[in-house]
């Protein structure tokens, strides 16, 4: 897929370096990709803002603390209770298969990692992937509804196409490279807010706007 590479050159003469994803450590990237499940960063920041002033963001503290005080402590995430509980049972998959440790995790297998994600309730395929490219590094394409969004509208794949037909896409017609994997998806939400947006996109102003293909939407 020729037009892949492509998008990605012309997102990054657009936007530059997006720095994603923010985070002091893999732990806390981990924490804010369970975070920002159906929310905005900004509100992600101030949950994990919370939890750094109680000196509650590490594995022990949030494993140790009740539901219902983590609950408070991450309320401006959005769905609190849901994702309290969500991170919670990551805790306990920490806990269970890697002793607590993200640095146990790194060395181990891609596949076998992903695995265990998605069996923890509350972690979807892009939860899960965000954890592996971001927290842990490893190469795997992660995929949302800006990338499917972007895509569809310039006829490469239909947005009624499964996360692994789009991600399949992603990983067939690029070489498996962490930083340029980062970068991309990082682009991709860019262009989706700033342009490509569900409603009034503003393609004129895109710089895909001169890409070949049409734009699927009504």
């Amino acid at each position: 897929m020729r037009k892949l590479p492509e998008i990605y050159q012309k997102l990054f003469q657009a936007f530059g370096p997006q720095h994603w994803w923010p985070g002091d450590s893999p732990f806390e990237i981990s924490v804010g990709a369970i975070l920002t499940q159906n929310t905005n960063w900004g509100n992600v920041e101030k949950a994990i803002h919370n939890l750094k002033k109680q000196n509650a963001l590490t594995v022990k503290s949030i494993h140790d603390m009740p539901v219902q005080k983590l609950a408070e402590l991450i309320k401006p995430a959005g769905y609190f209770n849901v994702k309290a509980k969500r991170l919670k049972n990551f805790i306990h998959f920490l806990m269970n298969k890697y002793h607590g440790s993200m640095k146990r995790i790194v060395d181990g297998d891609m596949q076998v990692i992903r695995k265990n994600l998605l069996d923890v309730n509350g972690i979807g395929p892009e939860t899960a992937d965000s954890i592996l490219l971001y927290a842990l590094g490893k190469p795997v394409f992660v995929i949302d509804a800006y990338t499917k969004r972007v895509l569809s509208r310039h006829g490469i794949m239909g947005d009624e196409k499964s996360y692994d037909e789009f991600q399949e896409l992603f990983h067939s017609a690029l070489d498996r490279d962490v930083a340029m994997y980062n970068q991309y998806h990082a682009l991709l939400v860019k262009v989706g807010k700033v342009y490509c947006r569900r409603q009034r996109p503003l393609c004129d102003r895109c710089p895909l706007q001169a890409l070949p293909g049409g734009f699927n939407f009504e």
